[in-house]
């Protein structure tokens, strides 16, 4: 009967090392929501003043594929770098997982970006949107939705860019930004 010990202390090793020890981005935001290192927001889809907009079939279905934006934010201070590099860290290493795939990046004046989603190519649950910058911390939007078509939010952000949506609801990030 020492076979049953050894099949259970088998399985007993089988189930903890498939189970994921990366953290996923979701319990990220959770955990840091309250660390006075980071701004954390979570911004209904209406704050975008869309609903009277002038869309497009395709623009106006996007829209209604949203759910709500969520922002997370870490301001770097010379007090907390070695943090901002330990998180900064930490935010690549969720994103690079296999689940996580890479639409983009962009390297700017003001940092460096990648915009990443989970889901098919024409059904997106989530689009993640990461930017860093070494001297002023890094940010992480995460937009989610219902079965979001990537050829149709391209339409959206463009009737976004033309809409009379002036950033109301985002003063925090600004304050953060501007340092």
């Amino acid at each position: 009967m020492k076979l049953v010990p050894s099949i259970l202390v088998a399985t007993f090793f089988l189930a903890l090392t498939g189970c994921s020890s990366t953290q996923s981005l979701q319990e990220y935001y959770v955990d840091n929501s309250e660390n006075p290192n980071f701004l954390s927001l979570d911004l209904p889809v209406s704050l975008l003043n869309m609903e009277n907009a002038e869309l497009t079939d395709s623009q106006r279905k996007a829209f209604e594929s949203l759910r709500k934006l969520n922002l997370l934010a870490f301001k770097k201070t010379e007090a907390n770098s070695s943090e901002f590099q330990t998180e900064k860290t930490r935010v690549r290493s969720i994103l690079k997982s296999n689940k996580f795939i890479e639409l983009m990046k962009i390297n700017t004046s003001y940092g460096r970006a990648t915009i990443t989603y989970l889901g098919d190519d024409d059904a997106i649950d989530e689009v993640v949107i990461y930017g860093d910058n070494d001297d002023k911390g890094f940010m992480l939007v995460r937009i989610l939705g219902d079965d979001m078509n990537p050829a149709q939010m391209v339409q959206f952000l463009q009737a976004l860019e033309k809409s009379d949506y002036k950033g109301e609801g985002l003063e925090k990030i600004g304050e953060l930004i501007k340092g």
